[in-house]
């Protein structure tokens, strides 16, 4: 009896041992499997285009009457980022000609002689270094440092942006400050009506994670 009870005690290990390894093969094929998925997509370097459709621009601009605001259309985007090293490049670009408040006398004025979009057709942010950690599987935020070109000056500004990758899609939130009589554009205020001397920029850009090829 005692030899049949130890055979019985013998076969309950081998069981147990063997339900283990079924476990820890599945686990490392699951994790194994996670782990090819996720550099298909989301590769060390990985190039992002913006979505001009899928991109809104608004800007408000306070004053003593009423509060001004209005949008812009995005033209292009292309950012390249180095998730190692943290470098990024490429660039986003603005036409400053879009701009409009839903008024055509006040956005005339605005064209002809604060923006002068006839002269300087584009706003351009230049991206150069990100800081913080991008996190491919859910939300996220960065800053990013770059130069940002307006009105024929060059100026250096870091961006703290909201990102959400979903699959090959990224969502991207942003907000700045722009100081614009400070950067030598003309002051609108008049006798009467008094502008603040900063306008608000808010943006939500949509955009593709490219294809590999497009990293070469």
């Amino acid at each position: 009896m005692e030899a049949v009870e130890g055979m019985k005690e013998i076969a309950a290990m081998n069981v147990s041992h063997g339900q283990t390894r079924v476990r820890f093969c599945f686990a490392l094929c699951a994790t194994f499997a996670a782990l090819t998925l996720v550099p298909s997509v989301w590769a060390q370097e990985f190039v992002v285009q913006l979505d001009p459709a899928q991109t809104k621009i608004e800007f408000t601009l306070g004053s003593t009457l009423h509060t001004v605001e209005g949008t812009f259309r995005l033209k292009s985007g292309t950012i390249r980022f180095d998730r190692t090293s943290g470098k990024i490049g490429g660039s986003i670009i603005v036409d400053a000609t879009s701009g409009e408040s839903g008024n055509a006398g006040r956005d005339r004025k605005m064209h002809r002689e604060i923006l002068e979009s006839g002269k300087y057709s584009e706003i351009i942010f230049t991206p150069s270094q990100v800081k913080g950690a991008f996190d491919p599987k859910g939300p996220s935020r960065v800053e990013i440092s770059g130069r940002f070109s307006l009105h024929g000056q060059d100026h250096d500004v870091t961006l703290p942006i909201d990102v959400q990758p979903s699959g090959r899609q990224l969502l991207m939130a942003t907000h700045i400050t722009i100081p614009y009589i400070k950067w030598g554009m003309k002051n609108p205020s008049t006798f009467i009506l008094r502008a603040a001397d900063k306008v608000e920029i808010e943006i939500h850009a949509g955009g593709q994670i490219a294809d590999d090829g497009a990293l070469r």
